[in-house]
């Protein structure tokens, strides 16, 4: 489901830290980079991630990263996290044998 950017504060000149999960091609901080530079003009902008499984497609590197984890590029990788799921979990689900797919 696709929502509106709502940044209830003036990105110009501010330091932006951008979070997220599991970092894999680059592709979803691209559009965060280009949803907060259409707002203003932040000063730095950092990336923090919890999981980075490689695979990149961008020139993308995070600041901080929580957890490196080799995978396929076939492969999924979960992240779980109280309080929304029942406990705390990364895991790596390999994919099934079978034809090439694109990352996703």
């Amino acid at each position: 489901m696709l929502r509106g950017t709502d940044i209830p504060f003036d990105v110009d000149g501010a330091d932006v830290v951008l979070v997220d999960d599991v970092l894999f091609t680059g592709r979803t901080i691209r559009a965060a980079i280009n949803a907060v530079c259409d707002l203003g003009r932040p000063s730095r902008i950092r990336l923090a991630v919890l999981v980075d499984r490689g695979g990149r497609e961008l020139p993308i590197q995070p600041d901080v990263v929580g957890l490196a984890l080799e995978t396929d590029l076939r492969d999924r990788v979960q992240v779980r996290l109280r309080p929304f799921d029942p406990g705390d979990e990364i895991a790596r689900i390999p994919a099934p044998p079978g034809p090439e797919r694109s990352p996703s």
